[in-house]
């Protein structure tokens, strides 16, 4: 059983940065990854990260401003977002899947974290 524990979500103007960590517990050898819902939205896709460092992100929302990355010594993934803008409001999940494949599938991942909010102000 895998536990993650998301931190680093806050109020932040436009234009500012936030970095996202998840803590977990037990074996993540697999992919990590983050979602985030906005409110009255369905939970989406941001980006995932294999064991080996390979990654994979959304497509234009966040590309270029987030980047996601994993410290397997530590068992933690960070989500480093940049440039922010309000519409990046939005409670931000760590997941981590079993499989080694890189997924921008919800229903892929195994574990879920509580989730962090992240608010941006214009």
């Amino acid at each position: 059983q895998v536990q993650l524990v998301e931190s680093g979500g806050g109020l932040v103007q436009a234009g500012g940065s936030l970095r996202l960590s998840c803590a977990a517990s037990g074996r993540t050898s697999g992919v990590m990854g983050w979602f985030r819902q906005a409110p009255g939205k369905e939970r989406e896709f941001v980006a995932a990260i294999k064991w080996s460092g390979e990654t994979t992100y959304d497509l234009d929302p966040v590309k270029g401003r987030f980047t996601i990355s994993r410290d397997n010594a530590k068992n933690t993934v960070s989500l480093q977002m940049n440039s922010l803008k309000p519409e990046d409001t939005a409670v931000y999940y760590c997941a981590a899947r079993r499989g080694l494949g890189l997924s921008r599938q919800e229903s892929l991942y195994d574990y879920w974290g509580q989730g962090t909010q992240v608010t941006v102000s214009s």
